[in-house]
């Protein structure tokens, strides 16, 4: 597959965007097609491990989403 990156600069902004999701959910249906580094599978159970621990501790994605839009 060859895609020239002109013919990507020719579509929207909104068209690229969706490009780039759809191309990272591609790339997460095969989750073992990038293996992980051991320091990565640690602090992988390290948080997995303390998510465990308190379950209602940090915040759900929806609301870190909207304050990482409204720091603008």
């Amino acid at each position: 597959m060859n895609i020239a990156t002109a013919n990507i600069l020719e579509l929207s902004i909104s068209e690229r965007i969706q490009l780039v999701e759809d191309i990272w959910d591609s790339v997460i249906e095969v989750p073992n097609a990038i293996p992980l580094t051991k320091g990565e599978k640690e602090e992988l159970d390290q948080r997995l491990y303390a998510y465990h621990q308190n379950p209602d501790e940090g915040s759900p994605w929806g609301i870190v989403r909207e304050r990482i839009k409204n720091k603008t």
